[in-house]
């Protein structure tokens, strides 16, 4: 059910050095990247690790910047999942839709402030 987990950085290029030679241990490599996050991952089934900047600007710190991401089986579950949080009384934090070629998902924060992600990714 899980399909990645990020942590929140100040310093992603040290950061990436730091999980790129860790990770090689263990057969892991980077799947996606960006100027503000990178992930990797043993294979393309496999569940993710990434580290972020947070989204919000702010410093990050254990918690600002983690997420737990769910992998959903098609972008209409996706949607759905998201409209049901938000009438549940769940905070916006990027509506569903497609980031990253075909990668589609939903950001939210459940009522205590915890960060979730409902994606779903063709493989």
């Amino acid at each position: 059910m899980i399909g990645y987990v990020t942590l929140g950085t100040n310093d992603l290029a040290r950061a990436a050095k730091f999980y790129d030679t860790l990770f090689a241990e263990i057969g892991g490599k980077r799947r996606m990247e960006s100027d503000r996050f990178i992930s990797w991952s043993a294979g393309e089934t496999s569940p993710g690790f990434g580290v972020i900047k947070p989204f919000d600007g702010k410093a990050a710190t254990p918690g600002n910047g983690a997420m737990v991401a769910l992998a959903i089986d098609s972008q209409a579950k996706v949607k759905a999942l998201y409209d049901k949080a938000m009438t549940l009384g769940a905070k916006d934090e990027g509506p569903p839709g497609l980031r990253w070629g075909t990668f589609y998902a939903a950001y939210l924060r459940d009522l205590d402030g915890n960060k979730l992600n409902f994606f779903h990714f063709p493989g």
